[in-house]
């Protein structure tokens, strides 16, 4: 099995001055997704620091760092789910996002590929891929050769079911040719 992340942005757009409180409220949902087996790694909201403004910036670093290969994206998008889900840190900061990217061990003149057009036109292409499919909120799990997104944090169960009852389809397809 192969994992391909793809952008999907839950604030497309910049949204200054959002509500602290009320994030820390929404935050509190994470605890039901910390739960789960695997245990995440959660805690819900408890900085003065955000909430992020929009989701672009992330995605924008993190395509940078693919473009330096899959062993720096994956320290870096380790390195952004951290420092927004247990760290509590605002990932749409430039300040912020620079500090995960050296932190990463990434050369820091690399990390102006993230204002390359071409990466926002994939972020976005992604993103209008996703929306298709009907997602509307992450995670968002798409099986190769379906059309359908399982949306949200499940359980891992569920994501066990979905993959033998695929596997078992592609056997059956294979018997019958």
């Amino acid at each position: 099995m192969e994992l391909r992340w793809k952008s999907f942005l839950l604030r497309p757009y910049p949204e200054p001055g959002r509500d602290l409180e009320k994030f820390r409220l929404y935050t509190e949902s994470w605890r039901r997704a910390a739960a789960e087996e695997p245990a995440a790694e959660f805690r819900v909201w408890q900085s003065d620091e955000g909430p992020p403004s929009h989701s672009v910036p992330p995605h924008l670093v993190a395509k940078a760092a693919a473009a330096l290969g899959r062993d720096a994206f994956e320290r870096v998008h380790a390195a952004l789910l951290r420092a927004y889900f247990v760290e509590n840190r605002d990932i749409s900061s430039a300040e912020t996002l620079r500090a995960l990217w050296l932190d990463a061990g990434l050369p820091e003149h690399e990390l102006a590929r993230a204002a390359d057009p071409a990466l926002l036109r994939q972020v976005s292409d992604e993103h209008n891929r996703a929306v298709e499919l009907g997602v509307g909120g992450v995670p968002a799990v798409q099986m190769e050769g379906t059309e359908i997104a399982i949306t949200g944090a499940q359980p891992v169960e569920l994501y066990r079911r979905w993959i033998h009852k695929r596997l078992e389809e592609e056997r059956l397809e294979e018997e019958s040719r």
